[in-house]
């Protein structure tokens, strides 16, 4: 057997391996949302059935949990990635010994335990400004450190900005807001829908922080978790399934309009050429 050979073997085998890592748990848990058991498994499978949706849409706690985590994840999105939009910048614009200290300071809450994060917020607030808990408290706190995730996205993305451009503008009598949303903004612009998305998704799945810091308020995660106590049923794979599916439907509308911007692209340099 030649190297090439065996190496592409390996390489096919450890793609299987990983894949099967990654899709073989929701595959399962896809499953167990037909199972007839009243607990989330496939084994033993008692049957197939469709009654767990049903309990789903009667399922209006979780509904209320879904609806508090969208709001939590907005309010995250409109505080996160501004602020991380307004570090990056500064980072970018600074030229002086104080620039590694600051990226560290900024960074750092990424390296905080998302317990201590909670319960520094929830004392801070309680003592300072006698709030308790609740969705705004949630947004707060998620966003002390998801703006460090939005941050390095935008970091990431002014590496490859040509300030010559802003230069050129700021000479032809531009004012600094002017250069901003007509330069800067447009070409931060898909950086900006990363930050908005990833915001999202981590604010979604956060639990250590948002267990502390709720108050009476319930999200999705905070609720799965204490179902989990109290007796787990499929209509959480129902739920699980659905999210999935959404996910697959957005992926796949998203590469659609992807290839067909490309394509047009394409077609307008052959144009001009």
């Amino acid at each position: 057997m030649s190297a090439d050979r065996f190496r592409r073997i390996l390489t096919g085998f450890y793609l299987v391996v990983f894949f099967g890592y990654l899709f073989l748990p929701l595959a399962v848990m896809a499953a167990a949302t037909f199972n007839t058991s009243r607990f989330p498994t496939v084994t033993p499978w008692l049957g197939f059935t469709l009654s767990w949706f049903s309990a789903l849409w009667a399922d209006q706690r979780m509904w209320s949990a879904l609806g508090t985590s969208l709001i939590v994840g907005a309010g995250v999105i409109a505080l996160a990635v501004p602020l991380g939009l307004a570090a990056a910048l500064l980072l970018d614009r600074l030229h002086s010994r104080s620039k590694t200290f600051l990226y560290a300071v900024m960074v750092s809450p990424l390296l905080t335990p998302g317990v201590i994060v909670g319960i520094s917020t929830l004392v801070f607030w309680r003592e300072w400004f006698g709030v308790t808990g609740g969705i705004f408290l949630t947004v707060v706190a998620q966003s002390s450190y998801i703006a460090a995730y939005a941050m390095l996205l935008f970091s990431a993305r002014l590496q490859r900005f040509d300030t010559a451009l802003e230069e050129a503008a700021l000479d032809l009598g531009a004012t600094h807001g002017q250069v901003f949303r007509r330069i800067t903004l447009p070409y931060l612009t898909p950086a900006i829908l990363s930050a908005a998305l990833l915001a999202f998704l981590q604010s979604f799945e956060n639990y250590n922080t948002t267990l502390f810091v709720r108050g009476l308020d319930t999200t999705l995660t905070v609720y799965i978790a204490s179902k989990v106590r109290t007796g787990l049923t499929p209509a959480v794979n129902a739920l699980s399934l659905i999210l999935i599916g959404l996910t697959i439907l957005g992926a796949v509308a998203y590469e659609i309009l992807r290839r067909r911007e490309a394509r047009r692209q394409a077609g307008s340099a052959s144009l001009a050429a």
